[in-house]
């Protein structure tokens, strides 16, 4: 920047200049092999001789088409005709001498040109080589705020989609910022990590203004590819988001799913291509954050918050499924939080909350996603008490598509006829269609011709009731509203069927029930 303002001091006057920044596409045709491009710079002024090189853009390989992400900065006077002139080279050496390289075209214009066009957008026919077209160079142009932030940044993915035959992929990430008009213009390319599904790229530092223009809230796209040799990039997808929504940090909103358009439209079962994140911020929604409740602590809290007051002895037996055991690795589908097989109970939602922590740091997360076993674990309990005296509540949270849906079906129509209700929630960007089948409002979970006796299951997935600001309490608030919604009727609906009426009002507390259960 000072290199510029001191280069150009002999176009200073006295009427205050605006900074702008412009960028060049440069796009030569009618080759017959990949080129690697770079674009000089020449500024020709009335003041002053032509042939200076003010700056350069980076060299990139293999391609007919480069769009360039270096960013020429330039004090703009109205009175005065800044001429520019471009050259463009194809690199084939390390040399630094430019009459070593192949010379592509050259064009001239004007930066009261390129300012004043629509959309601060002008297109010019590369010359220089008679009879030849030899493409076009693609100039932008935006006046810079004044934002001087500097952003620091590292992102990582996981399960991206794998491209390469004999490997996986070697993804790095392009980023763009939306223009004015609609398009948008390359800002940053990441390192290529080789053959990973998950990478983790180096961190980087990029002036706000050159990602958004100061603008928090202006679109940020970022494209995902997998890197080839001869430069042909296979596409693994992209997804949008801001610099607010980055700057945010260590949250659930930052995990961003990476969609491919094509695949999209042409499988129905298509779900993602991988997902990016903060590597701070784990893909796992388990991740332990100190300053804010992950996903499915907010369900835990949301949900238990409000039934606990109908609990008189305020324990709950808490279970966790799929994962493996300490010490022999045992994968277990129906495991105490608490890790005593013998008193799986908690006390109070802090309790549940404090044992699901706990486990994290001492069992390893493992698939397949099976409900059956914990359906199972709490019918067995809710069929030794159906005089009306207690009522279960099954909370389940999961992040995964069920892997046993003909087992979980036979459970739930076996759970219809004893009283208990069964909460899902599944939390993160999974696709839950499957989830929808086991929520019988339309129609009833059956089993080999066996229709359950009630509709005792409720399904939602929370990024439904997320708050985009980020209020947590208004997110907790809206889930628990809507999933508790049904409980009172299918209680009811049992007691009915089982013709038990209500108990009269006692003077005195019962004796206290059976660890584990509600008291009604």
């Amino acid at each position: 920047m000072d290199i510029f303002k001191k280069w150009l001091s002999f176009c200073h006057s006295s009427i205050k200049a605006r900074f702008v920044q412009y960028t060049t596409d440069c796009c030569p045709m009618d080759r017959v092999s990949h080129l690697s491009c770079r674009s000089l710079q020449f500024i020709q002024s009335d003041h002053g001789p032509l042939g200076c090189i003010s700056d350069q853009t980076e060299v990139i390989d293999n391609t007919l088409n480069p769009n360039f992400v270096r960013k020429f900065f330039l004090d703009f006077f109205f009175e005065e005709k800044q001429n520019l002139r471009f050259d463009v080279y194809n690199v084939d050496s390390r040399s630094s001498n430019i009459s070593k390289f192949d010379f592509l075209g050259q064009t001239f214009c004007t930066l009261g040109e390129i300012i004043g066009s629509t959309g601060g957008r002008l297109e010019n026919s590369l010359s220089g080589i008679p009879g030849k077209k030899l493409g076009a160079i693609i100039f932008t142009a935006e006046e810079l705020s004044n934002c001087r932030d500097i952003a620091t940044m590292q992102l990582c993915a996981n399960k991206l989609d794998k491209k390469d035959f004999f490997g996986k992929s070697d993804p790095f990430l392009v980023f763009y910022r939306s223009n004015e008009d609609g398009t948008f213009t390359i800002c940053h390319k990441t390192e290529v990590v080789k053959n990973t599904l998950n990478p983790v790229w180096q961190p980087f530092t990029i002036p706000v203004r050159a990602l958004c223009n100061g603008d928090y809230d202006r679109t940020v796209k970022v494209d995902v590819y997998d890197w080839d040799r001869d430069g042909s990039h296979d596409f693994i997808g992209e997804f949008t988001t801001s610099y607010r929504d980055f700057s945010r940090g260590q949250n659930q909103f930052n995990v961003y799913e990476v969609l491919n358009p094509k695949k999209k439209g042409k499988k129905k079962k298509y779900i993602n291509s991988g997902t990016v994140s903060d590597p701070s911020q784990p893909t796992s929604l388990h991740y332990m954050n100190p300053y804010q409740m992950n996903a499915y602590a907010m369900a835990l809290k949301a949900v238990g918050d409000i039934i606990q007051d109908y609990d008189s002895d305020k324990l709950f037996p808490a279970y966790g499924f799929g994962a493996k055991l300490p010490p022999d690795g045992k994968i277990s589908h129906a495991f105490p939080l608490s890790g005593d097989n013998e008193n799986p109970n908690c006390v109070g939602i802090e309790g549940v909350l404090e044992a699901y922590f706990q486990s994290l740091r001492t069992v390893q997360l493992y698939g397949p996603t099976n409900f059956s076993p914990v359906i199972n674990q709490v019918a067995r309990s809710a069929q030794d008490v159906t005089d009306g005296s207690q009522y279960f509540v099954l909370l389940m949270i999961t992040d995964g598509v069920i892997s046993d849906m003909l087992q979980t079906k036979e459970a739930v129509v076996n759970a219809a006829a004893l009283p208990m209700s069964i909460i899902i929630i599944g939390v993160g960007p999974a696709e839950f269609d499957a989830m929808e089948e086991l929520d019988g409002d339309e129609v009833r979970v059956s089993f080999r011709g066996h229709f359950a006796e009630r509709d005792i299951v409720q399904f939602v997935p929370f990024r439904d009731y997320m708050d985009r600001s980020g209020n947590q309490v208004l997110s907790m608030a809206r889930l628990a509203k809507d999933v508790l919604a049904e409980i009172p009727e299918q209680l009811l609906g049992f007691m009915k069927t089982r013709g038990i009426e209500p108990r009269p009002h006692l003077s005195t507390p019962p004796p206290p029930p059976p660890l584990g259960s509600t008291h009604i």
